[in-house]
């Protein structure tokens, strides 16, 4: 499973293709974000654009939103 689908799935989604076609999530000023680093899934809410929002629990600037994961920005 990618990042990308665990977030999806942790935030209520079956899969990626219901979450693109959430409108809420497509258009809402914040969205899902997850730790990219192998052995962390910490998600937390970022700004759709985020590429390296702060990961509380690996103390690192490794958090990417489901919009950047999913390609949509």
């Amino acid at each position: 499973m990618t990042k990308a689908e665990q977030l999806a799935q942790d935030w209520g989604y079956e899969d990626l293709d219901e979450a693109l076609n959430d409108p809420d999530l497509l258009f809402d000023s914040v969205a899902p974000g997850i730790c990219i680093n192998p052995d962390c899934d910490y998600s937390t809410e970022v700004e759709p654009d985020c590429t390296s929002g702060y990961c509380e629990l690996c103390e690192t600037q490794s958090v990417q939103s489901l919009h950047i994961l999913m390609g949509v920005i």
